[in-house]
């Protein structure tokens, strides 16, 4: 194993060793580094597991006498075992549909290698498809310790389209992709958005977020997806990843460009055919500007929750509540090169009717808040509708 660390996909209900249960366990796992998070017995040696529910933890030599014919023993070699990892705010249900479409530069350690595999990659693509960076890297992790500019970027990929994504900040687009996206001279800056354009008046390639991301997302937007069945399988593929990493949970935050429930189809797909190695709530965000009122009144009427959560004890997936932003006029962030977004004053008009909707249907939800001042504004909306209708009633899921 590459990791010095080993996650149990599984649940943590963990039996002292000296109260075996009743069933035989179908892994065995010795001479590990058990963390067990219990203070009276912080580490153990071996672990036994039945089905998804860890039954016993002890010594090596208490747990194998527990072994059938059907157990499985995995020897760990003295690698550390950990509860697996809950990330309580992730993409994975939009990250899944493209993971298998792009180029990871995680870990890369230099920039002559990150733009290496740019080469690499633009040489395999398929014509009419992307060569496509997003997030998961910055500059300070190579050792030139600087961003790779757009003529190394061209270079590099030459007639593919290309969209490379740093942060929330900015894209990197080379001119194939900007012929692709139909952004030209006459392109304009659309709000809280910059497209650079040389002396010439034309897009150099850089788009910026100035400082909001929408320029960003909605040109990624257009990039090609996959079909339905290869969704599923790079779903998985994402999942997959995520597991060798030691998450076991994620609560997927929505986000925008993500509309429920066409977007949510290929896990839903999985979850049902028992491919989901993941427990995954998830909440609904309205895309649209100007009608999210309605998209939530809907969803609240017609989405029961407790189903929902039936459905994760079965099928590990289902709605959680609402959320990541609430409104459109709710989008705090992005760019912190740039000023603070302003959020506009018909804010708090919009949101009060929606939280006092949940607060009222018992729907939990959730807020992406990142500056002091639209924190404030938030929860002075969240002071109002609690004076009439009482947040301590709400059952949080």
């Amino acid at each position: 194993m590459k990791n010095s660390a080993v996650s149990i996909i599984c649940s943590l209900f963990i039996i002292p060793s000296a109260v075996f249960a009743q069933q035989s366990p179908d892994i065995i796992i010795t001479n590990g580094k058990v963390i067990t998070l219990n203070p009276e017995n912080k580490m153990a040696e071996a672990i036994a597991i039945s089905g998804n529910k860890i039954i016993a933890v002890g010594n090596t030599t208490d747990l194998l006498p527990l072994k059938t014919v059907t157990t499985k023993v995995i020897d760990a070699r003295g690698k550390t075992i950990i509860p697996g990892l809950s990330d309580n705010h992730l993409h994975i249900i939009r990250g899944g549909r493209f993971f298998n479409l792009e180029l990871r530069w995680d870990g890369v350690k230099t920039l002559k290698r990150a733009l290496q595999m740019l080469r690499e990659q633009a040489a395999r693509t398929p014509k009419g498809e992307w060569v496509r960076v997003v997030g998961g890297w910055n500059e300070y992790q190579f050792i030139e310790k600087r961003l790779p500019t757009l003529k190394e970027i061209n270079d590099a990929t030459g007639n593919v389209p290309t969209f490379i994504l740093y942060l929330y900040g900015k894209a990197f687009v080379n001119q194939a992709g900007l012929k692709q996206l139909s952004l030209d001279a006459n392109s304009r800056n659309p709000p809280m958005g910059l497209i650079e354009k040389d002396i010439h008046g034309n897009p150099t390639g850089l788009l910026v977020a100035d400082p909001g991301a929408f320029l960003l997302y909605s040109n990624l937007a257009k990039l090609p997806e996959h079909d339905g069945k290869e969704k599923i399988q790079a779903s998985r593929n994402f999942m997959l990843e995520l597991n060798r990493l030691g998450v076991t949970s994620v609560l997927d935050a929505g986000g925008g460009f993500q509309n429920y429930p066409t977007d949510y189809n290929a896990m839903e797909e999985n979850a049902q055919n028992g491919n989901i190695s993941l427990r995954i709530p998830f909440y609904l965000f309205a895309q649209k500007k100007g009608t999210e009122n309605q998209d939530y009144t809907k969803w609240v009427s017609t989405i029961d929750l407790d189903h929902e959560q039936k459905n994760m004890v079965s099928n590990k997936f289902g709605v959680k509540g609402a959320g990541e932003n609430i409104v459109s006029d709710g989008a705090d962030y992005e760019n912190f090169e740039k000023p603070q977004v302003i959020l506009p004053p018909t804010m708090e008009e919009n949101l009060k009717p929606i939280i006092t909707l949940f607060v009222q249907k018992r729907w939990p939800f959730r807020l992406h808040a990142t500056y002091n001042e639209s924190i404030t504004r938030f929860l002075n909306v969240f002071e109002e509708v609690n004076k009439e209708y009482p947040f301590n009633k709400l059952t949080w899921l």
